[in-house]
């Protein structure tokens, strides 16, 4: 069964008098587990597809449906606690915030929710443990590595147990030993945590870990 559904989404930005498509027609479905990469040449959509999918922005038509909830069609507050439920964000330059430890960057999404301090402390430690780094939870982001920031904010991500994680390029700022420990731990969260994973690259070799690759060129979706 699907767990997203995009159907005859278009998207266009307006700047000044101009209207610039960006994305025209696109449908797609992504089944429950899914490892599906997203390339194309870069201001070809992905992210803008990304986005859609994640609810952070909304089509100019069409509709994006997640479990049969169609949260084009959701108010802003409706779709801010649908996100904090459903969906994990990986971005390409980690976005930690240098003032917190890495165990209260992970700890950021569990403010919103209803869980009691000791909740919260056995998500994070569950969370850090996952990405590898458990011994690691008092550090500062400029006590890490990039990978290891990568890894931080990849355990940020699945803190809330979310279904579906978005990567906007999660390799794109590292070296290809980090890229490589990346792809690996998105790999292992798909099928030995049952997410699924939606992905922006420009790397063929982080393409390779996902079950299906799709293409955007000029707004058009081919696989």
């Amino acid at each position: 069964m699907s767990l997203i559904e995009v159907k005859n989404v278009s998207k266009s930005y307006r700047r000044d008098t101009q209207t610039i498509p960006v994305l025209s027609n696109i449908s797609l479905s992504i089944p429950e587990g899914q490892f599906l990469a997203l390339m194309g040449p870069s201001g070809s959509g992905k992210t803008t597809l990304l986005n859609l999918i994640a609810g952070i922005d909304k089509p100019s038509s069409g509709q994006v449906q997640v479990e049969g909830v169609e949260i084009t069609s959701l108010s802003e507050s409706a779709l801010s606690q649908w996100r904090s439920h459903n969906v994990g964000f990986v971005f390409q330059f980690y976005n930690l915030l240098p003032v917190l430890t890495a165990f209260e960057n992970v700890e950021l999404p569990l403010l919103l929710t209803k869980l009691n301090k000791s909740e919260k402390r056995q998500h994070v430690e569950m969370a850090l443990k996952v990405v590898g780094l458990a011994e690691r939870m008092g550090h500062y982001p400029r006590q890490l590595s990039g990978g290891q920031e990568q890894r931080v904010a990849i355990a940020r991500a699945i803190v809330t147990d979310p279904k579906i994680i978005v990567a906007d390029e999660p390799t794109g700022d590292l070296d290809k030993n980090s890229a490589a420990e990346i792809m690996v731990l998105l790999d292992r969260l798909n099928k030995e945590f049952k997410k699924t994973v939606v992905m922006v690259t420009h790397d063929p070799r982080a393409a390779e870990k996902a079950n299906k690759v799709m293409h955007l060129d000029k707004g058009e979706l081919t696989s």
